[in-house]
C-alpha cells in the first residue's frame, strides 16, 4: 500500500504536477469564494472561452500561451465593453454574443486544414507537461492574489453578503467587482496552461462552489474549499497514473465528485435537521398538552 501511494510522487513530471495544483487549489480555494459569493460563476466560464482565440493563435505563431490568453481577455473585454454600449441589449446578451462569437472563431482557427496539431493541448492542457516555470508563475500569482484578498478582506466581506446594504455602509461594489474580474482574468491566465481552455472553470469555481454546500462563514469556506482542490488533485493524479488517464481530465472528474459529494452531504444534514425540528415540535406540542391536562 505504501509503495502504491509513495511510487507515483517519485516520477518527476508527477510531482511538478501535485505543486502546480497545490498553487491553483490555493489560488481558486481563496478567490472562487468571493467569485462565487458575487454570483460571478459565469464571468469564470466567460473568460476562459474568450481567450480560445488568443491561445490558438499563439499556438500557431510559437507564441507563449500566456501571452495569447492575455490578447484573448483584452479583445473579449473590449468588445463587451462595446456591444454593451448598444441600449436595446441586456449586458448579459452583449456577454453571450461576444464570448459565444469568440468561442467559434478559436474552433475555426483551430480546426482549419492549416494548422497543425495540439488543439487538444490547448483546449484541455498538458499537466504532466508542467515546468518549473509555470510552478514559479503560480506561485507569484497565489501571493499576490493572497496578499491583495487580505487588504481587501472587511470591504469584500460586506459587498459579498449584503450588496444592497454595503453602500450605506461606504462600499462601493463596482471597484471590488473590477478587482475580482482582474484577478480571475490573471488566475484563468495562469491556470490555462495545465488545465486547458475547457477544463480551467472546473478548478477555479468547483473547490468553492463545493465549500459553499457545506459552510456559510467565509473563513471555513476558504479552508473547505482549499482543502477540496488538494484532495481532488491528488485523487485525479493517482487516478491518473495508476489507471492511465488524461490528468487534466482526472482531476476535473475528481472536482466533480467532490461537488456531488458536498450537495448529497447538505442534503443529508438538511433532512436531518428538518427531523430533528419536527421532533421538537411534537415533543413542545405533547408537553403542553400534558400541562393542559393537569391544569
Amino acid at each position: 500500500m505504501i509503495e502504491w501511494l509513495l511510487e507515483p510522487l517519485r516520477e518527476p513530471i508527477v510531482a511538478r504536477s501535485l505543486a502546480e495544483l497545490v498553487l491553483l487549489g490555493l489560488i481558486s480555494g481563496t478567490l472562487g469564494c468571493w467569485i462565487v459569493l458575487a454570483g460571478r460563476a459565469y464571468s469564470a466560464e466567460s473568460l476562459a472561452h474568450s481567450m480560445l482565440p488568443g491561445l490558438v493563435g499563439a499556438a500557431l505563431l510559437g507564441l507563449p500561451l500566456v501571452l495569447g490568453g492575455a490578447i484573448g481577455l483584452a479583445v473579449g473585454a473590449s468588445l463587451i465593453a462595446l456591444v454593451g454600449r448598444i441600449k436595446v441589449l441586456s449586458s448579459e446578451i452583449a456577454v453571450s454574443v461576444v464570448i459565444t462569437s469568440l468561442f467559434g472563431a478559436g474552433v475555426l482557427l483551430g480546426l482549419a486544414p492549416t494548422t497543425p496539431a495540439g488543439l487538444g493541448g490547448i483546449l484541455f492542457g498538458d499537466l504532466l507537461a508542467v515546468g518549473f516555470g509555470d510552478i514559479a508563475l503560480a506561485a507569484g500569482y497565489a501571493a499576490i492574489v493572497l496578499a491583495i484578498l487580505f487588504v481587501l478582506h472587511e470591504g469584500l466581506l460586506a459587498t459579498g453578503f449584503d450588496r444592497l446594504n454595503a453602500k450605506a455602509l461606504g462600499r462601493s461594489p463596482a471597484p471590488l467587482d473590477l478587482v475580482l474580474a482582474l484577478l480571475l482574468a490573471g488566475a484563468t491566465l495562469v491556470a490555462v496552461q495545465a488545465l486547458g481552455h475547457l477544463l480551467v472553470v472546473a478548478m477555479l469555481i468547483g473547490p468553492a462552489a463545493s465549500a459553499r454546500l457545506l459552510t456559510r462563514r467565509i473563513g471555513p469556506m476558504m479552508l473547505t474549499a482549499v482543502a477540496i482542490g488538494w484532495v481532488a488533485s491528488l485523487v485525479g493524479l493517482y487516478a491518473s497514473y495508476h489507471a492511465e488517464l488524461a490528468a487534466g481530465a482526472a482531476v476535473t472528474c475528481a472536482l466533480v465528485l467532490a461537488f456531488v459529494v458536498a450537495l448529497l452531504t447538505r442534503r443529508l444534514r438538511d433532512l436531518l435537521a428538518s427531523d430533528s425540528r419536527r421532533r421538537g415540535r411534537g415533543e413542545q406540542s405533547r408537553g403542553l398538552r400534558l400541562r393542559s391536562r393537569r391544569a
